[in-house]
């Protein structure tokens, strides 16, 4: 099955002079080894669950494995894979979040969930994921991945005004959030 895709190759028309450019493509294995550690970083920092990174990180790969004929004809195969694992990791966040809820309801006692993050930014982590979804994306692609707006405006499939908003919206909640609000 990988041969196929290691040896795949794709016209594509040069607009200029309407010749076809041939174009390889790159083998799912090599794109995998490169972007999978970064991929469960960025999901760790959005779910605050290290397992579940993994897990979340396994799937958007599968994801993009199942459509690398498609996926690896994109410009930039790896933000639109950000953006799976972005989506999937908040929804899953948001799940235990639910269940835990379910859980302290049925248990007859209200509590808040307690976050499986325990590293010494845990509240910070915590206070990204209570952020709208795509802030907390935006932050944790920017402080994680180490991205720049342009290519946090491509994972998140808006333009880069958008994303500096996001950006700084974010910015500007976490600092409620943490007490860090300019006093003057």
């Amino acid at each position: 099955m990988f041969d196929s895709v290691r040896n795949t190759r794709r016209m594509r028309m040069n607009a200029a002079a309407e010749d076809p450019v041939v174009v390889g493509l790159e083998s799912f294995e090599a794109f995998y080894a490169r972007e999978f550690r970064p991929m469960v970083g960025l999901a760790f920092a959005l779910s605050g669950s290290r397992l579940g990174a993994e897990d979340i990180a396994q799937e958007a790969m599968m994801v993009a494995h199942k459509k690398w004929d498609e996926v690896a004809l994109m410009e930039r195969p790896d933000a639109w894979v950000r953006r799976v694992v972005s989506n999937m990791a908040v929804s899953a966040y948001r799940r235990r979040l639910s269940e835990a809820r379910a859980i302290a309801r049925l248990a007859g006692r209200r509590s808040e969930p307690i976050p499986a993050l325990e590293a010494p930014d845990a509240e910070f982590w915590k206070a990204v994921r209570a952020l709208p979804g795509k802030q907390a994306q935006a932050i944790a692609l920017h402080y994680i991945e180490d991205m720049p707006v342009a290519e946090i405006a491509e994972v998140l499939d808006c333009s880069p005004s958008t994303a500096k908003v996001h950006l700084f919206r974010g910015r500007k909640n976490l600092a409620a959030a943490l007490g860090l609000e300019d006093r003057s």
